[in-house]
């Protein structure tokens, strides 16, 4: 079988891929893009059936196209966003090859060799566009034999789909926190273990959280310092859009818990940091409303006020005497969905690229590898970068690198840092 050549090979058909894709295309820079499966794929297959954006159709968007039929304000459903991508993507005529599963990329002097489900390709430049999103992590923290049903929330669809009895939900991210709302308004005895978070309003002042961190420029900070770049976000699109409150959550009938420990002889042993986790969160969510007051009357803007934003419904009794220790069997728990984020995995990728941890080693985006980049990963250049928008605004930046270098050596991070 012949060897097919491109100038550039983009790895992956998600937000980061399509990005990507256009603005190659746009400087005139031959290019393919492989994806194993679909365009935007995880959206259809690795989501929650009722999954919505978490950010507003005006925010969670490329520039160049709205959402059709949606208004701005609204949260898009998780399969509106996927047929946004492709059909964005036959908007811009992007050259991608659906089916391709890419198995390994080494190089060869100056040139990548990839092998491919399809055959191999050679190209000057590769771009991983395979997002933050590979490797689902369950922590073996309560082992098969204890006879539960665990499933990671990526492979969680709806509360039919779980055995009677209640859940435990661990992992108080957007993630776990809607599927926990889901399964409380589904009749279900839930309980959720809470970690550090950082909760936002869903909006303020008339203005949704995502218009707060523009203005005040939260979508451009930087990596605060090595391995300090995660942050556990609570925050849903959810039934119209709405502030996660864990106290609300509480005196609705869910019981909340501290980080989940250790499990031993079918008991569960819990935290004592529950208030601390709720407290923490509840001095993020102030400090954010202060800072939009302050930045309103700055520039004299003419907002409604918004008392109710910061008022607090009172303590359940499960954070006032808090569970430290939980008998599985005797609370009915019958199941475990697992909300506790990814992992990156990059086995396919050949080249001394990564760190100890299997980490990408880049400057913004530009490994240390000539030729190699990675876009739509979380902290790419800014806080922004693993969301819609964000990814697109890095993609344009690589583009324009590989164009810029495309009659040079390219002689990687060094020549990005210097």
């Amino acid at each position: 079988m012949a060897v097919e050549k491109v100038d550039t090979l983009v790895i992956g058909a998600g937000q980061a891929g399509v990005a990507m894709s256009e603005h190659l295309g746009r400087r005139g820079i031959s290019h393919l893009v492989l994806e194993k499966t679909r365009i935007a794929e995880n959206w259809r297959t690795a989501r929650w059936d009722s999954l919505v954006a978490n950010g507003p159709a005006w925010h969670d968007r490329f520039p160049g196209m709205t959402f059709p039929g949606l208004d701005g304000e609204a949260f898009a459903p998780k399969e509106q966003v996927a047929d946004y991508f492709v059909t964005y993507a036959e908007k811009i005529k992007a050259p991608i090859r659906c089916g391709v599963e890419v198995r390994s990329v080494g190089k060869e002097g100056e040139t990548f060799r990839v092998e491919t489900s399809d055959g191999v390709i050679e190209a000057r430049n590769v771009v991983s566009a395979t997002g933050a999103f590979q490797r689902p992590v369950m922590p073996a923290l309560v082992p098969a034999q204890a006879g539960l049903t665990q499933i990671h929330s990526n492979a969680y669809r709806n509360p039919g789909q779980l055995p009677e009895g209640a859940v435990l939900v661990i992992g108080a991210g957007s993630s776990g926190t809607q599927i926990a709302d889901e399964l409380l308004r589904a009749g279900r005895r839930v309980y959720l273990s809470i970690g550090p978070h950082d909760r936002p309003p869903r909006r303020y002042r008339g203005k949704d959280f995502c218009w707060w961190l523009g203005v005040l420029g939260i979508w451009d900070l930087k990596v605060p310092a090595p391995n300090t770049e995660h942050v556990t976000i609570a925050v849903s699109g959810a039934y119209g859009g709405q502030t996660v409150d864990f106290r609300r959550l509480g005196n609705r009938g869910m019981t909340l818990l501290g980080r989940a420990e250790s499990y031993r002889d079918g008991v569960l042993h819990v935290a004592p940091d529950l208030a601390e986790n709720i407290a923490r969160g509840d001095a993020n969510h102030l400090s954010l409303l202060d800072r939009a007051d302050a930045y309103a009357a700055e520039h004299g803007l003419d907002l409604p006020e918004d008392p109710e934003a910061r008022r607090r419904e009172p303590n359940p009794a499960c954070v006032t005497d808090p569970i430290l220790t939980l008998d599985l069997k005797e609370a009915g728990i019958t199941s475990i969905v697992w909300a506790t984020g990814y992992a990156v995995d990059y086995g396919w990728l050949k080249l001394d690229a990564l760190d100890e941890k299997g980490r990408p080693v880049h400057e913004r985006g530009v490994s240390k590898v000539p030729g190699l980049f990675f876009v739509g990963l979380p902290w790419l250049s800014r806080r922004a970068s693993s969301f819609i928008w964000g990814c697109w605004h890095d993609a344009d930046y690589l583009a324009g690198y590989i164009a810029e270098h495309r009659s040079g050596k390219d002689t990687g991070v060094a020549a990005v840092a210097s």
